[in-house]
């Protein structure tokens, strides 16, 4: 445990040992501590810099099955006192909750069971603000270089946190994590005809700066991706296959993801209520939450209650193995917790992914639109329109038109819809290019037939 990481705990500790010391029968603290950084650089030149350090400390505590949940940035000696003093009163004035309660002390993981992800690197860390603007202006200047045609951007953005948090527990547990993360995206625009504006993007994010892509090649895939778009536009109205590329796709298996939550089961505001052990996706989809993964965006030792992590498979060849609960949900349901659990800043927990990973296949991007003899392949999609209790899933995309296996033109302004059960039970071909920039995640799919609506 390193410097940082040991004054966060004393000061953890110091508020569980008050509150319980007050008649809290149950007490755990979360403390944590982040820097940010963000530039943003438009047309050569730097347009923003925001740069903030924050502490944070999260308080949950229980009497009997009572609950109330607290939080504080002032974690000078008054500030934690009075964040103890409004957790009890909080807590003496809350209704009971015969689902309450902490997990049990035999559950909860030690030190020694953390296995190292490899989540904090030092150089990502020490980035400073100068060369974050650097990055940002050769990628930028990467995009521009590419083409005469690309004149304008959005501009190019950097940004990177970097932290680490203590949880303990007057259950007995003591756990730490300390991780970095950057992104780099940029968004060239190009003029189409009759004045239109078409803007695309190109991004990368990873735990460790060297694994980041140069900024030169995010700037130059970033002008290749907006040149595609010009001449884009509709269909005529139809049903057809669609094509989703990791992006979009990623997109369809976080809204699964969050119809999978113990909190959506017992509240009955899912389609899968009751779908445990019944097909709900075709067998070439198996999807996992895998805390496991090195420097994985969503990777973590220990979930928000002292658990030890593990990997829960939820869909296996398209069954629906498990929902994913913490301590309370699953009291809810009857079920153990599987280590979902994750706290925020504020103290409460609930369940949560961790890495939600649709598993690759083995066909490469290219022979999935090469095998499809008509179809829309999306690259972005727009709007909201789902709705988790019927499942029902409508969302304007864009992308590009597949005829003979090969993308034709692009396409803009048209809605794909379709239930999402039976969305995931149509999909026929997973493809191989997995890639892991966040804690969602997905390859190249594809829908055997969606509803097209164009013009």
């Amino acid at each position: 445990m390193n410097e940082h990481d040991a004054k966060l705990l004393s000061i953890g500790e110091d508020v569980v040992r008050a509150a319980m010391s007050r008649g809290a029968t149950v007490a755990e603290s979360s403390v944590r501590e982040g820097a940010h950084l963000s530039v943003k650089v438009r047309m050569g030149e730097p347009e923003l810099v925001e740069e903030a350090g924050s502490r944070s400390l999260g308080l949950r505590v229980m009497q009997g099955q009572k609950v109330a949940v607290t939080h504080t940035n002032d974690l000078s000696k008054a500030g934690i006192a009075r964040l103890v003093d409004d957790a009890l009163e909080l807590v003496r004035l809350s209704e009971p909750d015969p689902f309450a309660g902490p997990p049990d002390p035999s559950l909860l993981s030690k030190a020694s069971e953390h296995k190292d992800l490899d989540l904090f690197d030092a150089d990502m860390s020490a980035l400073d603000a100068g060369e974050a603007i650097a990055r940002a202006k050769r990628a930028e200047k990467a995009a521009f270089d590419a083409d005469p045609r690309i004149t304008n951007s959005e501009g190019a953005t950097y940004s990177r946190i970097a932290g680490g948090g203590v949880l303990v527990t007057s259950g007995g547990f003591v756990g730490s994590s300390r991780g970095t993360y950057a992104s780099l995206v940029v968004r060239p625009v190009v003029d189409d005809e009759g004045g239109k504006k078409r803007t695309g993007y190109h991004w990368s994010a990873r735990r460790h700066l060297r694994e980041l892509d140069a900024p030169e090649v995010v700037g130059k895939e970033a002008a290749a991706r907006t040149l595609r778009k010009l001449g884009a536009r509709k269909v005529e109205t139809q049903e057809a296959p669609v094509v989703f590329d990791p992006d979009a796709a990623r997109s369809i298996v976080g809204t699964f993801a969050g119809c999978i939550m113990g909190s959506s089961i017992w509240r009955k505001s899912s389609y899968l209520v009751d779908r445990e052990g019944t097909r709900v996706a075709s067998d070439a989809v198996t999807m996992v939450d895998d805390p496991w993964v090195a420097r994985g965006p969503g990777s973590r030792a220990f979930d928000g209650e002292g658990l030890l992590s593990r990997k829960n498979v939820v869909v296996e060849n398209g069954v629906l193995r498990t929902y994913l609960v913490d301590t309370y949900s699953g009291k809810k349901l009857s079920k153990a917790s599987t280590a979902s659990a994750a706290r925020g800043s504020s103290g409460g927990v609930s369940p949560s992914t961790s890495n939600f990973i649709l598993s690759a296949g083995t066909t490469p991007p290219e022979e999935i639109i090469r095998s499809t003899k008509r179809g829309l392949y999306v690259t972005e999609m727009m709007g909201f329109g789902f709705n988790a209790v019927t499942g029902d899933f409508s969302r304007g995309a864009s992308g590009f038109w597949i005829e003979n296996g090969e993308f034709a033109f692009p396409v803009s302004e048209v809605t794909i819809s379709l239930n999402l059960n039976e969305l995931l039970q149509r999909i026929d071909v997973v493809g191989s290019d997995l890639d892991m920039r966040t804690s969602t995640v997905s390859p190249t799919f594809r829908v055997s037939a969606m509803t097209i609506a164009g013009r």
